[in-house]
């Protein structure tokens, strides 16, 4: 049994034109994290991860859905989070958002309408305008909210990530084969 339910348009939607996403953009600040930066007295940026959202990004790998970080800010932290969740594809301290996703989507031979992207600031919105599925968190700015097809109950750095990457894996048609068969690996303990 799956308790979590999304509306079968909404399902639809995020299948895109091959019945699942083939790659998943994530923007950092104000969605892999809460958007508030904390700046050490000598000048370290700290910031703060949800395992879920780390959790759900492997998920997507794991089925062949590329996740891909493209940020505005370029800090150690943001470089060791990536690191440890394994993602290969990264663009750190990018002025050009778009150039940088265009760059990763021919890389992997994919049309706009095989990705989607979770984003919140106007830097997010060429990218947006453009994936087969769009997302933001509730707390990302009004234009934002009005471009995307989906905002997340879960608020940025506090599960918004990992609600895009369940979703996109329900309509994929993972997320129950990857959720029984955590529950079979619990169970043969």
């Amino acid at each position: 049994m799956v308790a979590l339910q999304f509306p079968p348009a909404l399902l639809l939607k995020a299948q895109g034109p091959q019945l699942g996403m083939r790659a998943a953009l994530f923007d950092v600040d104000g969605v892999l994290t809460d958007g508030t930066l904390y700046i050490g007295e000598q000048g370290e940026t700290l910031k703060a991860f949800h395992v879920l959202d780390g959790h759900g990004l492997k998920l997507l790998a794991q089925v062949g859905i590329a996740p891909v970080v493209i940020t505005g800010r370029d800090s150690a932290a943001v470089r060791r989070r990536v690191s440890d969740l394994g993602i290969v594809h990264a663009s750190f301290g990018v002025g050009d958002k778009l150039a940088a996703a265009d760059g990763v989507r021919a890389q992997l031979g994919l049309d706009w309408a095989e990705v989607a992207a979770i984003g919140d600031d106007w830097p997010d919105l060429p990218l947006l305008a453009r994936v087969g599925f769009a997302c933001a968190p509730p707390g990302a700015h009004a234009e934002v909210l009005a471009a995307v097809h989906h905002v997340t109950a879960a608020r940025a750095g506090h599960g918004a990530a990992r609600e895009f990457c369940d979703l996109l894996l329900m309509a994929g048609g993972h997320y129950a084969r990857l959720l029984h068969g955590q529950l079979a690996t619990l169970d043969a303990r």
